[in-house]
């Protein structure tokens, strides 16, 4: 019992999903069990921050973190969980890149909590009362964490061991992972793991004819042709920016790789490779009509960034002075 692995788990500004794919592993959960004491992991377990505050610097093994810092809880989970933590592993496209909270960087604290709290149709709040940090009431002051203007991957704010990639990352890839971890074979620091050094189209068994493109189309508007290349129907695939691993999971039922394994091996821009890529197809005579090709795809942020803006070169939207 003395040499099983000490694991943290740890939920920021995500969806759940990573957590979901840690119980993906299925009967291998019942493996790392065997091999790891789980000594922190809020979402399934009975833990509190003050466990963690209690336990010697550097007693866990491993946390697999994943979320981006949205919050200055997360950001202060970072710092504790660094602290106390031998391998701080970035698990998950969240946490890896910023993953779609980072899509958030458009805007800023005050124009998201104006559309959520004041704008939405369904809301009533005639009071237009908005989030604060702290509240008195008669039992005491109330609070809540921070909730920053810019959402940050977890490498932005601490020290990252590992890089484990995908929304939510593959659970074959996980238990590789996690196998690298208990046998000490891991690489050298700052890796990307579970993952590979290939892109999602060298995974992708379609047929790719290399095709000139006229019009872009989104995937609810066009029935794809099977076992042809989607890039050649008009539909944007970021298989040829994003970094292989998933086994082309996307692609393979004719859906579009969205881009969640993060840019491909020497890639520094995945959001400028994938423009590049969709450029390198545009089928114009003149200038003005690769404008309006171009310009007839909806949400280029969402489609070249939708889950590394905060990792990108853009890294968010201009801030006003003093927002």
């Amino acid at each position: 019992m003395a040499d099983k692995l000490k694991l943290g788990l740890y939920w920021a500004a995500s969806c759940g999903g990573c957590e979901i794919a840690i119980v993906e592993l299925r009967e291998k959960i019942l493996d790392l069990d065997a091999a790891a004491d789980i000594l922190f992991w809020p979402v399934a377990l009975d833990f509190k921050y003050k466990d963690v505050e209690a336990m010697p610097d550097g007693h866990i093994d491993v946390c697999l973190f994943n979320g981006a810092i949205r919050t200055s809880e997360n950001e202060h989970l970072a710092h504790l969980l660094r602290q106390k933590s031998k391998v701080l592993v970035a698990f998950g496209s969240c946490a890896h890149e910023g993953c779609i909270p980072g899509l958030g960087n458009l805007f800023d604290r005050k124009s998201i909590f104006e559309c959520v709290y004041l704008e939405t149709p369904s809301t009533d709040n005639p009071e237009g009362v908005l989030p604060q940090t702290s509240y008195q009431l008669p039992e005491g002051e109330v609070t809540i964490p921070r909730f920053y203007n810019t959402v940050k991957t977890l490498a932005q704010v601490e020290d990252v061991d590992y890089f484990v990639p995908g929304c939510p990352p593959q659970a074959p890839q996980i238990w590789a992972v996690i196998e690298a971890i208990l046998s000490g074979q891991l690489p050298p620091k700052g890796s990307v793991v579970g993952a590979n050094e290939k892109t999602v189209c060298d995974e992708c068994k379609h047929n790719r004819e290399e095709k000139r493109i006229k019009k872009f189309y989104r995937p609810h508007e066009i029935i794809p042709e099977p076992g042809r290349c989607l890039f050649d129907q008009g539909i944007i695939c970021a298989g040829p920016a994003t970094r292989g691993g998933c086994g082309a999971l996307c692609p393979t039922v004719d859906m579009p790789c969205r881009g969640c394994y993060g840019p491909a091996p020497n890639v520094i821009d995945q959001g400028a490779a994938l423009l590049s890529a969709v450029a390198s197809v545009v089928d114009a005579d003149t200038e003005e009509e690769a404008a309006r090709i171009v310009g007839e795809i909806v949400d280029p942020v969402g489609t070249f960034y939708r889950f590394g803006l905060p990792a990108s070169l853009l890294h968010r939207a201009r801030l006003e002075v003093g927002g």
